[in-house]
């Protein structure tokens, strides 16, 4: 196994890589520093686009372009202009809250929560959405301090979200048909590994990877809830993790920088790639609006 810094550019708060397997690229945001990035690892060449506003999450539509989750909703991102516009307000949305960590299911859906921009107080504010192809923002759940990592099983029968302030990551029974996420439960809880639990993906044998923010870890966790592996990381705070690679057998990491948190870097805020892990992961779908 090799832990690599991949070069492209430094974030403040590396966010949501994605793996496009068509592209095969790798698009991630900085979400302080309100930008959606591309890297090709084919030419090393970064590309950006300013959202304008702090980003919790993106995804990639079929029909070109992206969606970004901004504060008061889902907006497209159109990669040409670069404009940016509203395509789903979250109406509801708690005033101190703020649209975070998102993913599309494997029949499009795009599968987003919020959370308290208060840190220092972080109260149960947020709500878990799913936009559907027609665009319409329904909830799924609420009662959530910090929203992050929602990936599925390969089955697709298992939605895997955290709510990173209690330290929790959930399971509920998912319906890939409808779209509803159902029987919440606990399926871990990281205090022991000592960081929050953060941006998420699941390999082809269904194991579900997870960065542990502050813990310096990416951890992979069996359907059982039992942990399987456990990588040190040369950072303290990994944000999230996604395969890609041709083979999609390279892990992805993105990392923030703890400047932000008035305290020495250490290297976060750049991306890393994990290569020699012997696991593969699943091709991430698009957004199907």
């Amino acid at each position: 196994m090799k832990i690599e810094r991949v070069p492209t550019v430094h974030c403040l708060v590396g966010e949501g890589p994605l793996w496009d397997e068509a592209e095969q690229a790798l698009y991630f945001i900085d979400i302080v520093g309100k930008a959606v990035h591309r890297y090709d690892p084919a030419t090393q060449q970064t590309q950006s686009w300013d959202t304008g506003a702090i980003v919790g999450s993106m995804a990639l539509r079929r029909d070109g372009g992206a969606i970004v989750a901004l504060k008061d909703g889902v907006h497209t991102l159109d990669f040409t202009t670069g404009a940016v516009s509203m395509l789903a307000p979250a109406s509801h949305i708690h005033p101190r809250a703020q649209m975070n960590d998102g993913k599309v299911d494997r029949a499009g859906r795009f599968i987003v929560g919020s959370g308290d921009s208060d840190i220092g107080d972080c109260q149960p504010y947020g709500t878990l959405y799913a936009l559907d192809a027609d665009h319409a923002l329904r909830e799924l759940d609420r009662g959530i301090a910090i929203s992050n990592g929602p990936c599925w099983s390969p089955d697709n029968r298992t939605l895997y979200f955290s709510d990173s302030l209690p330290y929790h990551i959930y399971a509920y029974d998912y319906d890939i048909t409808t779209g509803t996420a159902h029987n919440r439960r606990l399926f871990a809880d990281t205090r022991d590994l000592g960081g929050i639990p953060d941006g998420a993906t699941v390999d082809a044998d269904g194991l579900m990877w997870i960065a542990i923010c502050e813990g310096a870890k990416v951890v992979a966790y069996r359907p059982d809830g039992g942990i399987e592996r456990i990588i040190d990381m040369p950072i303290a705070a990994p944000s999230s993790v996604m395969f890609g690679g041709p083979n999609l057998d390279e892990l992805y990491v993105t990392s923030i920088d703890l400047a932000l948190l008035r305290r020495p870097n250490d290297g976060g805020g750049d991306t890393f790639v994990i290569t020699g892990l012997g696991t593969r992961g699943i091709a991430e779908p698009r957004y199907a609006g």
